[in-house]
């Protein structure tokens, strides 16, 4: 049954004014109310909410514009036109693999759709600990609650498939909380390929929600198009200059843009919204860009069951289990989780070589994955690291991890791999270049003891990028103010999730919904009042 690509039939039927910068041929001009920069959570949300108000808006995306009959479940195709750098970007010393989208819908295009609100304890730390005002739980959970409306946020009521029910089980065999994940999924086919792009259109990404309705409110939308630098001035950011790209989304075309407006949005993600303001010499007295950028490292432990597990099918992420989250007697707390593992990715993740990547990937039908996610940013030994610029002008991050940090790490392979062995897993393998697949917990706890806890021997990645702009009253400890206005600049505005203090604690987008909603219609609002 072919499925008809919504995108492409409202920007027909709607006239919508959408631009592909690898087709323009000389400098430009563009002039707005209001300029975002970004597509993703914070830059889709914004648009909506600030054309609604019958501002002028224009979307800025670098990366290109695909939908559904694109994606046809093809990792490698996906990886190579969805994600940042083809799904290759890593920390500065290439220790941490980083897998964030880009293209027109940011990382919601290719995220696993688990959909949580920002933890109390995170909210009530932000307040106590970093001088952020208006963002209590009280005061947030009316804009959770809209967005959970706006995008089918509930829990996932279909049965797990077996690389989530396996986590269930092993945490019910251990005496430990477990609970639904809530996705934002309307009409979910259960196929299991979320992350290479929704060919059914059942995510309920900003492609398929809040970019169209912007357009239909008349907002307009360039993309390949790359934002290089802002021009400040005196308590301003007067534009945007951006670098037309190519058909490969990667190489300029030599064509320059220039967008100007009395109010600009960056929201371009932890990483890329440092980066850009670095790159423009953007006011910092206090030193604060791309400071505090956090990350939820992440390690995982592979089991090999004596039953079919197919990780590769259904609803990538359904279960989790906070058992370990807050309460952890001085330790960093980290969430339980499952990837969902399709070749290439399941690849990447055992991330070994040669004969013992093969021999790990051949048993894949029988292999669950569970991932531990470090809730970093609330110790002193966990304050996240720093993006900085290469010799190119391109953003890196340059994240250290220390003691504290490696004593989570182990102590989550433990109780991963308590969790697969109670779940009734005949091996256990911590993903660890040293590592093999253990009989028995004691030998498999004995060996997460003695494996060298060093960079690039441990299997260690992300999905979750936050901070490098934090938000907060006090200008000497945050980029920007509690409703995300730039503290130097009067019309810059910074609204997505590289605002956060800290890690979230959870999967971040709904986080970057709820702020985005508060923050955008609170600029929406002091624009209309002049």
């Amino acid at each position: 049954m072919a499925i008809p690509d919504i995108f492409k039939q409202r920007a027909q039927s709607e006239n919508w004014d959408i631009t592909d910068a690898a087709t323009l041929q000389t400098k430009q001009t563009i002039e707005a109310d209001v300029i975002i920069i970004g597509t993703g959570a914070g830059g889709g949300v914004s648009a909506e909410v600030l054309s609604q108000a019958g501002l002028n808006v224009v979307m800025i995306e670098e990366g290109g514009l695909f939908t559904s009959d694109n994606f046809n479940m093809d990792e490698l195709q996906s990886y190579g036109d969805l994600y940042q750098e083809g799904a290759g970007r890593t920390t500065k010393d290439g220790a941490i693999s980083i897998f964030q989208g880009r293209a027109v819908g940011g990382t919601t295009v290719v995220n696993w759709t688990s959909s949580f609100r920002t933890p109390n304890g995170t909210l009530e730390h932000w307040q106590q600990n970093h001088g952020v005002s208006g963002f209590s739980p009280e005061e947030m959970t009316p804009y959770f609650e809209k967005m959970e409306q706006r995008l089918n946020v509930a829990k996932w009521a279909m049965p797990p498939n077996a690389n989530n029910d396996l986590l269930k089980r092993g945490c019910e065999a251990n005496n430990w909380s477990w609970a639904v994940i809530p996705r934002n999924v309307s009409g979910c086919w259960d196929l299991g390929y979320c992350g290479t792009g929704c060919p059914t259109n059942a995510k309920q990404s900003m492609l398929v929600t809040t970019v169209p309705e912007a357009l239909k409110n008349g907002a307009r939308l360039f993309y390949r198009c790359s934002a290089d630098k802002i021009v400040f001035s005196q308590h301003n950011a007067e534009s945007v200059e951006c670098l037309a790209l190519g058909s490969d989304g990667k190489t300029p075309t030599g064509v320059r843009l220039s967008f100007k407006a009395p109010h600009i949005v960056l929201a371009g993600g932890a990483i890329n919204n440092p980066g850009l303001l670095l790159r423009s010499h953007a006011p910092d007295p206090h030193e604060r860009i791309g400071k505090r950028t956090t990350i939820h490292p992440v390690n995982a432990s592979l089991a090999q069951m004596g039953e079919d597990v197919n990780p590769f099918y259904g609803a990538p992420q359904s279960i989790y289990s906070d058992h370990f989250q807050w309460n952890t007697g001085g330790d960093i707390g980290f969430k339980l989780e499952v990837p969902p593992m399709q070749p290439a990715m399941g690849a990447q993740i055992v991330g070994f070589h040669g004969l013992k990547l093969t021999d790990t990937m051949a048993q894949l039908p029988n292999l669950q994955g569970t991932i531990a996610l470090l809730r970093d940013g609330f110790h002193e030994q966990s304050q996240g690291g720093t993006v900085e610029l290469d010799g190119q002008g391109k953003p890196v991050l340059d994240y250290p991890l220390t003691d504290y940090l490696w004593q989570g790490l182990r102590k989550a392979h433990h109780v991963m791999a308590e969790a697969q062995f109670a779940a009734g897993a005949k091996k256990v393998m911590p993903l660890h270049h040293d590592a093999i697949f253990y009989r028995s917990l004691t030998a498999c706890k004995a060996a997460i003891d003695s494996l060298p806890q060093e960079l690039h021997r441990q299997r260690l990645m992300t999905a979750h990028l936050m901070g490098g702009c934090t938000m907060g009253e006090d200008m000497s400890q945050s980029v920007v103010n509690s409703q995300g206005r730039f503290h130097l600049a009067d019309n810059l505005y910074v609204i997505d999730g590289s605002v956060f203090p800290t890690s979230i604690g959870a999967n971040p987008q709904l986080s970057i919904y709820g702020l985005a909603l508060k923050q955008a219609s609170q600029l929406a609002s002091k624009i209309k009042q002049g």
